[in-house]
């Protein structure tokens, strides 16, 4: 049999390294799925239960294994279901492909049925290269400029094959006038910033006298290198979301993550800092940062574009974290004088016991808090940590703590509900032989996540090492969502919207072949926590969690105490479970040791 357009492709991406394929099949997209079979197992196909949790995977397996992620869709409704996990790759600067079906070319503009402008839709999220196949001898540098391009730009790229296309025998492109002769392979570049400007950031650098330090995912690869220049710099070190495995925990002057979800001792170090070192991060949120004028700021960043982006800094260097920070640390001075150090450590050694005293604070009928808080410590060596969206990223975010070795991440940019089990799956297939534990609220449960299950069912048993725990935090509320409601909007919790149905999810997952354990009672939930850490197969770990423990930021302004006074005058549901809740945690916040 000649081989086909689907075949070259299939080829083709084996050259570039690809091993694995998420996605959902179509008919448009029947041609490349019968190379795949033909290709005898040369790249793995994994079934998503939909396309957008494919594009996730996706996402997610760029993110564990550095590698090239593609996903694969069929046209009309299986290409737009892609789109929002494409955005999660885009916006967390993951290389991610799609390869998306399209009618026949005789078809198109003729109105018919699953007819899509792919082009148009995928203009933005693949805004760096998408592009349209139209003849056999095209694909050859189609397929070479979308991997060289999502590879290199950290990006999304889409490459729409019609269908009557992917049938077609290939042809090379000829030698004449009009052919593009592209060829396979990408390595990085060594990017370093100039020896001039390097020299500008030490001067920066080595005149603060207290200085902070940002660090994100774009500081993943460079754990040693940022612990040598803090400790040079006597600096205390913050954490962005999708940095929280770039620094271990045990540091005692990491102060945990930033922002919303972020830490008391966090806000007081870039309160405080005189200056400011970040470090491959893109942290959104301004206000968390130091004060315009109040620090003098150094950036490092692959990404241009990046630069001076959150908060005006004196020195902007372009260049790999890792590299940069080697060539950076020899023209830093050692500080003398560790006072700023020792004050960091202290306000973080005050925190860590804040947060066991909150995590076991009593609750109806189970503290969330205390659901990571008694994790944390059971994390297994190598572990893999997933977290969605909502009020359970609050407890992820603060209360576990990272060691060496370890990997986590979750929909950072993008922020989308529903990525945990399907990034939880993608770091099983990434790395098999690695535990793997997924936080998921049961908002998230609900919208997509459940249907995942089955694909864990489906693939679990390829893994050397079974384990993964799903753990639910069943509080039958959108909790972040409810408490944004009532603390930024002065609203009362709006049942119609905010409250969803209690669904049994450890049953669920005993029902398709899984283990389900259900926890009510704090007491329980150590326990609970050794016995799905040790079991031989993947695990549904349901907890019910109290839904009025708020998930309060780590400053408040009276503001923002002043709307949820106003929430709770018009009529709050929830008021009593709000009120008992609050003055425990958020009004001592506000009124504590500031």
């Amino acid at each position: 049999m000649a081989k086909t357009v689907g075949d070259f492709i299939v080829e083709r991406l084996y050259d570039w390294g690809v091993r694995r394929m998420f996605g959902y099949p179509g008919d448009g997209i029947n041609g490349l799925f019968g190379a795949l079979n033909r290709a005898g197992g040369k790249i793995e196909f994994i079934q998503a239960r939909h396309e957008e949790m494919a594009a996730f995977m996706a996402s997610a397996y760029a993110k564990f294994s550095g590698e090239l992620g593609v996903c694969i869709a069929t046209s009309g409704p299986g290409a737009t279901h892609l789109v929002t996990g494409l955005y999660d790759a885009r916006l967390d600067h993951q290389p991610v492909l799609a390869l998306v079906g399209q009618q026949a070319r005789r078809a198109l503009g003729g109105h018919y049925q699953q007819e899509v402008d792919l082009p148009s839709l995928f203009k933005d999220v693949a805004g760096d290269f998408v592009h349209q196949a139209s003849a056999p001898s095209q694909v050859r540098h189609l397929v070479d400029r979308a991997a060289r391009i999502a590879l290199a730009n950290k990006t999304v790229t889409a490459i729409i094959l019609p269908n009557d296309l992917q049938e077609m025998p290939y042809e090379t492109p000829p030698r004449k006038h009009g052919s593009v002769m592209s060829g396979v392979g990408y390595v990085a570049p060594r990017t370093v910033p100039h020896e001039i400007d390097l020299k500008r950031a030490a001067s920066v650098l080595n005149a603060g006298k207290k200085v902070a330090m940002l660090v994100g995912a774009g500081a993943l690869g460079a754990t040693e290198e940022v612990i040598a220049v803090a400790d040079r710099l006597g600096a205390g070190a913050a954490k962005a979301l999708l940095g929280k495995a770039a620094l271990p925990d045990d540091l005692t002057w990491v102060t945990g993550s930033i922002g919303l979800l972020g830490t008391e001792p966090s806000w007081d170090l870039m309160r405080d800092c005189d200056t400011l070192l970040v470090v491959g991060s893109g942290f959104p949120y301004s206000e968390f940062l130091p004060e315009e004028g109040d620090a003098k700021g150094v950036q490092i960043d692959i990404r241009p574009d990046m630069l001076s982006l959150r908060y005006p800094m004196e020195v902007n260097l372009a260049g790999d974290a890792r590299e940069t920070l080697q060539a950076l640390l020899p023209l830093l001075k050692q500080k003398e004088d560790l006072s700023w150090r020792k004050q960091i450590e202290a306000r973080v050694d005050e925190w860590w016991r804040t947060l066991e005293t909150r995590a076991h604070a009593e609750a109806n009928p189970v503290n969330p808090q205390r659901v990571t808080w008694e994790l944390s410590p059971r994390l297994p060596d190598g572990v893999i940590v997933t977290s969605d969206s909502g009020s359970c990223a609050n407890w992820y975010a603060r209360d576990l703590r990272m060691r060496r070795g370890m990997m986590a991440s979750l929909s950072g940019g993008l922020a989308s509900m529903g990525a945990a089990v399907p990034y939880a799956i993608a770091a099983k297939v990434a790395h098999p032989d690695r535990p793997v534990v997924a936080l998921v609220g049961d908002g998230a449960m609900q919208m997509n996540n459940m249907a995942e299950l089955i694909t864990v069912a489906k693939y679990w048993r390829n893994w050397s090492d079974p384990r993964m725990v799903v753990c639910v935090f069943n509080n039958e509320d959108l909790n972040q969502v409810t408490w944004e409601q009532r603390v930024m909007e002065g609203d009362p919790k709006f049942d119609a919207s905010q409250r969803i149905p209690d669904v049994p999810y450890h049953r669920f997952a005993e029902m398709i072949g899984l283990r389900g354990i259900f926890v009510d009672r704090p007491e329980t939930l150590g326990a609970a926590w050794d016995e799905a850490l040790a079991a031989q197969q993947p695990v549904v770990l349901e907890v019910k969690t109290d839904p009025e423990v708020p998930p309060i930021p780590p400053h408040i302004t009276f503001e923002q105490m002043r709307n949820l006074s106003a929430a709770l005058l018009k009529g709050d549901p929830e008021e009593s479970g709000v009120v008992k809740g609050t003055l425990k945690q958020a009004l001592s916040a506000v009124f504590g040791r500031r």
